[in-house]
């Protein structure tokens, strides 16, 4: 019996590719010289995509019996989810496997920005411990701060959880309060930035958030703000987060994504007062293996006819 059709839009970890190829006939849409005569060839085909990339409405249409797309990483704004559901494709992603390395990012991150931990070690690889003496000291500890967080979701709340058994007290921003938690709850980001003198964010990207953090946020965060961003790069009004930074109208960032990447400004990495990280936060090989499963075990699921483990909101499984 034939093995249907799946297009995999880049290259994905080998532990996840190999089952993929075991289960699937795959097209490798990476190594096509011409990706639009690959689709115009094969997307008759196609009945799946595993995907870390972006895949949207004008994609979805050349393949028209697509049932799933399978994303790997817990963000899907890189898909056109509301396409997908109009079609009747479902998309999944991969939640809740990555909850605790991103979070423990985080916290690394918030660490380094404040205590200047990169910074201090650039002094000592440059031989200045010896020649010039001891790193000044840092302006700023997590001692007398307050964290807020921009989104409490899984992740948020995995992060708040750390960040309280620090001792630092947390408030979080979102559209409505969360169950069960005891954090205090801000309906108005600007309100909580002028509450707290740290932000945290790990909302979802897409359309609703762009430039969420933008000039009147960090102005009200202040000349003591820290701003870490473990969300997405479009979160984040980039060139208002750098001339803030270059200002001091905030004192610091860690950033672990961009608005454009791999490119990172020349103008940030320049920052004497920002710690930059090339979107590591899940990036082991332990959590990345969880997350090339579940997509595997989303497409299994649709090859046994059965509901997908983890669909995304916008494309509740109806039958397949």
């Amino acid at each position: 019996m034939s093995k249907p059709d799946l297009l995999m839009t880049v290259p994905m970890i080998p532990h996840a590719t190999k089952q993929i190829e075991a289960l699937f006939n795959v097209h490798k849409l990476w190594e096509a010289a011409d990706k639009d005569a690959l689709l115009s060839k094969v997307g008759q085909q196609i009945k799946a995509v595993a995907n870390h990339s972006k895949v949207d409405a004008a994609m979805m249409a050349k393949m028209p019996n697509l049932k799933i797309v399978a994303g790997f990483g817990v963000g899907y704004d890189n898909v056109d989810a509301k396409y997908a559901s109009q079609q009747g494709i479902i998309v999944t992603n991969t939640p809740n496997v990555l909850n605790e390395e991103v979070a423990d990012t985080a916290l690394g991150l918030l660490l380094m920005t404040v205590r200047e931990l990169p910074q201090a070690e650039r002094w000592l690889r440059a031989g200045h411990w010896t020649a010039k003496g001891d790193y000044p000291l840092t302006a700023t500890t997590l001692r007398d701060r307050t964290v807020g967080i921009v989104g409490l979701g899984r992740i948020g709340q995995a992060i708040a959880q750390r960040v309280a058994a620090f001792g630092v007290p947390v408030v979080y921003h979102s559209r409505r309060p969360v169950a069960g938690v005891s954090y205090k709850h801000y309906p108005d980001l600007l309100g909580m930035a002028r509450a707290v003198d740290t932000l945290i964010v790990i909302t979802p990207g897409g359309a609703a958030t762009a430039n969420l953090i933008n000039a009147a946020v960090l102005e009200a965060l202040g000349p003591r703000g820290v701003l870490i961003n473990v969300a997405r790069g479009s979160v984040v009004d980039e060139p208002a987060l750098i001339k803030a930074l270059q200002d001091r109208t905030i004192q610091a960032a860690g950033l672990d994504v961009y608005a454009r990447e791999p490119s990172v400004p020349q103008e940030l990495l320049a920052l004497p007062n920002v710690v930059a990280l090339p979107h590591v936060a899940s990036a082991s090989v332990h959590t990345r293996n969880a997350m090339g499963q579940l997509v595997v075990d989303n497409l299994k699921a649709f090859l046994a006819d059965q509901p997908p483990l983890t669909p995304v909101p916008e494309t509740p499984f109806k039958g397949w």
